[in-house]
């Protein structure tokens, strides 16, 4: 049998605002991926800051939006079918990996066709 550590999921509580780990780790994977972005930019000289910047902003919509319609569509559909308002309760959780990177999918291909570049070029 597999055991699993107990460890709260709430990193900080401010009154009635509470901070998950999981919260932390999107803003820390974030801010990477954001800098590494940033550095590599330079070094290739293909995309303009502000173009860089776009399209880091349409894949984080599409992280979010999409991780949190695959976690309606993937593992709780019945739940938020019968009850349509939760589906704006974000601060009951529900994210899935596999809706985020569709939803990626999706926004880079629209920033490609919105810019009129190669879908290859901008991934």
């Amino acid at each position: 049998m597999l055991m699993y550590p107990d460890i709260n999921p709430v990193a900080l509580q401010l009154g009635p605002l509470a901070i998950h780990w999981y919260g932390i780790l999107y803003v820390i994977g974030l801010s990477f991926a954001w800098l590494l972005g940033k550095s590599r930019i330079h070094r290739i000289n293909y995309y303009k800051t502000m173009t860089f910047n776009d399209l880091f902003f349409y894949a984080g919509i599409g992280m979010f939006l999409g991780g949190r319609i695959g976690y309606i569509l993937f593992y709780n559909w019945h739940f938020y079918l019968s009850h349509p308002i939760k589906v704006l309760a974000i601060q009951d959780g529900g994210m899935s990996f596999h809706g985020g990177f569709l939803g990626v999918l999706i926004a880079l291909l629209y920033f490609s066709y919105k810019t009129n570049q190669s879908f290859l070029k901008v991934t």
